[in-house]
This record gives C-alpha cells, structure tokens and sequence, in this order.
C-alpha cells in the first residue's frame, strides 16, 4: 500500500464544540483522503472528544486512526505516540481547537516536494482575538534561515515537516513541559533542516483563542511558565553554540516569554513568587544575556531584567506599577545621552548601571510623540506685532536646550502619522525656531514646560507648529497636537494692509498658523462697483 502524502497528528483533550471544524478542515483537504493520514490521540477527554473522533474513524476509515490514553498532562505526550504511528512522507500537526484552510496541505506539501524542502511554514492566522506573529508571512521565501528571518518568533510545531528527518534525529516533544513543548522539537528540526520554505501566499492554518481562554497556554502560572522557558532555552543553546546566532533565537524567548513575567499581573503575585521569579529570571539573564542582546533590547524591558537580575523586587514592581498607573517614565537629558527614570537609578542600594536604563534609538519616537502635549495657546498682541504664545509640557528633564519651536511648510511623511513623530534621517537640517522659547522644569521633576513666542508674520501663509529635540544622538521632529484644546480666536492686524491669523487644527489634530491678507490687491467685481458707486456720489 502506498504511503499518504502527509500524516497530520492530532493531539485531543476537550475541545468539543471546536474538534468538529478542526476535523471538517482536515477530511476536506483538496490533497484529497487518499492522500491523507490523521492519526488523532485522545489524552482522557472527558468533553465527549472522545466520541467524536470515534465518529470520524467510522466515517473515514482509510484515512482517520483513533488513539485513546489516559491524560497526560499536555499535548507532548500524545504527539509522539501519535509519531509513532505515522506513516506520511510529511507529518503536519494542528491543535484540536485550530483548523485549516482548504487547499493547506496540497500546497505545503507540493512546494515541499519543487524545493526539496525540509520544514515548510505556511501562513498562520489568529481568530476570535488569538494573537499571531505575521512578519514571517509578508512574502514566500522558498529558503529561510532560522537566525535571520522571524521565524524564532514563530516556533510552534504548526508546521509540514519531512517525517525522514523527523526520524533520523528522533525528534520528539519534552514530556515534562506543561507549556511551549513543541519549542524544542520545532527548534531542532529548523537547525537540522537541509531547506525551510515559507508559503507566504495562503491562509493554510487559523489559530483559535477560545471564548473561554481555556487554551492551556493561557492556565499556566508564572513559575511554571519560567520552568518551562528555562528547559527551552537550555535546549537550544545545547544546539547552536554562543554567538549571534544563538542571540537570535533567544531574542525571541527574552522578548515574549521573559518579558510576559514582569508584566502587570507579577505585581499581584506573592512576594515570595515575585522573589523567585526574578530569581529565575535572573539565572537566564546570567546565562544568556549577551552584551548584544542588552544593546538592541528596548529600555523599558531592560530596566526590568536588570531589577530582577539585582533582585530587587520592590523596585521592579514599583516600576511595573508607576508605568501602568501613569505612563512611561520621563527621559532624563545629560551629556547626550538620555536615561529612562525608572526606580532604581543611580540608587545605590539597587547598584544597576546606567547603561540598564539608557535609552538608544527604540521607543523614542512613540513616547515623545505620546508625551508631548499642547496645555495653553493664546495671542499677544501689541500694535502691528502679533505673537502667538504656545505652551507645551514634553515628557523630559534636564539638559533640554536642543528644543526649539517651529513653523514648517508642507506635510510630514506618512511614515509619521502612527507614532505621531519621527526621527530625523541623518543629514537633514531642523528648522530655525520660530522665536523665543523659556523652559521651566516641573515640580514633580517628571516634564518640562516649554513656552514657545511666536511672531506672527505676513509670509508664514500656511504653516504647522513643530518641535524639535535632539534625544541619544538624534533629532526629533513632533507635531504640536490640539488634543481636544480650544484654539484662539482668529486675530486681525496690520494697518496699511490688514491681516487674519488664525490657529487651527486640521484633519489630525496637529495646530496649523494661517495668515491671509483681509484686502486683495485686485478688488473684486463688487468692491469695483462699489467704489464706481462712491465716487458718482461724490461728484
């Protein structure tokens, strides 16, 4: 008998009403049954999963086999029993509550078959709120290497693999991990792997997140999700020796696994778990923390590592719980460097180097723009000088001089208008200040006011109010935003040719100066008819 194509192995613990779509999407495959193996193993479900799979073996003979077992614990065993009785060419594994696009396997399987590849990726998307990582997916790549594409940020085993390779590495999923078992088996065969592919082109697999969260990964506590990760990361640093390719790959595991334990919900743990999950925290820091991973890890989970690597658990939860009650920190300005004031700087009871709390390029351009905001605009006006005063709180300390106000001509990149600022690319020149500015800290040390005077002048036409700071070595342009302030009245000036100024909000919130000149040197129709009028009256 000639083996299936593909085996797609099942691994099944109560997941009625989602198991029925997940097997529909498998038994009407356009690869078609007769190429097609499920092999389905029920870890003890006690839902009537059980019963189900039962009924589509009686159904689909040929093509589904039923394992019963008693639970487990987590979907690793049931997968390698479900190994051992395969017999595709390519073994693909789904979640029980997840389905597939129609024509998945086919193409997996065909652009396998063209490429000669090892582990085929197709694209994967989140329903019902499940979060998905897509960088990997924005084009198909037939030859993909693990440590410079985004696939660690995708190590589920959801994913074709040559059942040949799978076998002569004996590859299998850790027993003892209740949480991301598929990482070590994903991981080893992406290392082992002669070729990856990526099918870019397709929706080939939906991820679902239940309605009620009852996806294992969302159960797991915080120590056993640290036991968890600590296994993975050991296991792929015995695969990839120390160096940038194996920062690559943990990248991912102190950027997602590591970074979700220091979140909100660590400050409502005890203090006894809080003080061993930093410990734990801190030994992976120890190991695997390289000089190159701190310099490209953003500040705010740097600050945090570096807490949990000083055990300083109080600190560490007084900074989780200040950032989420009131926002990210002020950026100190010193020497041109700038320095994130989280707790624990420059205390020496923490004794954490600055360099955990500088801040580089990553994050500037949100916070600024998120932290910058418009609280006062008015005019001044004294004869044929008119001033508009802009006053403007930005979320920074010290050495503030590089700000300057500006009038500027002309839209801002679209690449702007997420973040609401930008970075200056190198070369470009900022603006001259549109006139005076006075800074004056506030007393909470947490921003600066800066009180911009603006003279008011005929040419300025059309302009929007900018400012301009220079933060860790770079300029940065920020668009002065209304958020919801009333703006002045218009005001008319000039004698011997009167003027309207006007500020304005346009279309996104940003503050725009207008002048126009009330008289046009070319009189309108009615004003000429006017004045023909006003002098037959007078003679």
């Amino acid at each position: 008998m000639t083996a299936p194509d593909v085996t797609v192995v099942v691994a099944v613990y109560n997941t009625m009403p989602y198991l029925t779509e997940c097997l529909n999407s498998l038994v009407e495959q356009s690869i078609g049954v007769d190429r097609l193996e499920v092999v389905a193993v029920d870890d003890g479900s006690t839902d009537g999963s059980g019963e189900e799979l039962d009924r589509f073996a009686a159904r689909y003979p040929d093509t589904v086999k039923v394992i019963h077992q008693e639970n487990s614990g987590g979907p690793a065993a049931p997968s390698n029993r479900a190994l051992e009785a395969a017999t595709g060419r390519y073994v693909y594994f789904i979640g029980s509550d997840d389905h597939l696009g129609t024509e998945a396997l086919e193409r997996m399987v065909a652009l396998a078959d063209e490429r000669g590849s090892d582990v085929v990726v197709g694209k994967m998307v989140g329903t019902n709120g499940r979060y998905v990582h897509q960088k990997l997916y924005e084009s198909g790549n037939p030859d993909i290497s693990l440590y410079d594409s985004a696939l660690p940020y995708t190590l589920a085993n959801t994913k074709l693999f040559r059942r040949s390779l799978v076998e002569e590495h004996h590859l299998r999923f850790p027993e003892d991990l209740p949480v991301g078992s598929d990482q070590p088996f994903t991981v080893e065969a992406c290392v082992r792997a002669r070729k990856i592919s990526v099918l870019g082109d397709y929706t080939c697999y939906y991820a679902v997140k239940r309605g009620d969260a009852s996806n294992i990964t969302y159960r797991a506590d915080h120590l056993a999700r640290l036991r968890c990760t600590a296994k993975i990361m050991e296991h792929t640093a015995a695969l990839i020796g120390a160096g940038p390719e194996r920062d690559a790959v943990l990248k991912r595991h102190f950027e997602w696994e590591l970074s979700k334990l220091l979140q909100k919900d660590f400050t409502l743990l005890p203090f006894e778990t809080r003080r061993q999950v930093c410990e734990g925290v801190a030994e992976l820091l120890d190991a695997y923390f390289t000089d190159g991973l701190r310099r490209i890890t953003g500040v705010k989970r740097r600050v945090r590592f570096g807490l949990a690597l000083a055990g300083a658990v109080g600190e560490l939860t007084r900074a989780i719980t200040q950032e989420s009650e009131n926002g990210a920190p002020p950026f100190l300005l010193e020497d041109g460097r700038a320095f994130a004031l989280y707790p624990g700087f420059r205390d020496d009871a923490v004794g954490l180097p600055d360099h955990f709390y500088e801040v580089l390029a990553e994050g500037v351009t949100g916070r600024l723009a998120k932290y910058t905001r418009l609280e006062s605009a008015e005019w001044e006006q004294e004869d044929e000088e008119l001033v508009l005063v802009l006053g403007l709180r930005v979320g920074l300390v010290g050495d503030t001089s590089s700000a300057v106000v500006a009038l500027v001509n002309g839209a801002m990149p679209a690449s702007a208008d997420k973040p609401g600022a930008r970075r200056l690319p190198g070369g470009a020149g900022r603006p001259g200040p549109a006139g005076e500015l006075a800074r004056e800290p506030s007393g909470d040390g947490r921003s600066t006011l800066l009180t911009a005077r603006i003279p008011i002048r005929p040419a300025d036409a059309r302009r929007g109010a900018r400012l301009y700071v220079d933060v860790a070595g770079s300029t940065y342009e920020i668009p002065v935003r209304a958020d919801g302030l009333a703006m002045p009245l218009a005001r008319r000036w000039g004698r011997e040719t009167p003027y309207r100024a006007s500020a304005n909000v346009n279309s996104k919130g940003r503050v725009v100066i207008t002048t126009a000149p009330l008289w046009r040197t070319n009189p309108s129709a009615g004003a000429k008819l006017l004045q023909k009028l006003t002098r037959s009256k007078r003679k």
